[in-house]
């Protein structure tokens, strides 16, 4: 699912909520959204963590080595 598609699920309230918890906007993650602006790693963390992997990260910014942070936790 892309974000697009996942902001189009929620109403008003619900993506300022969404927004809130991942520390941004609503007006910033609709930039994202629509390909306007990109993710910043902190956000496209956050949009991972907050929609349970429904958002990966990888997707959001395929230009960070992901793999190589998410195998040094372990």
């Amino acid at each position: 699912m892309t974000l697009s598609e996942y902001l189009k699920t929620m109403d008003k309230e619900g993506l300022a909520d969404f927004a809130r918890c991942c520390g941004t906007s609503a007006g910033q993650l609709k930039q994202v959204a629509y390909g306007n602006r990109r993710a910043s790693a902190g956000l496209a963390v956050c949009l991972d963590r907050e929609t349970h992997g429904t958002i990966r990260c990888e997707v959001m910014r395929p230009d960070i080595d992901w793999a190589y942070l998410r195998n040094a936790s372990n």
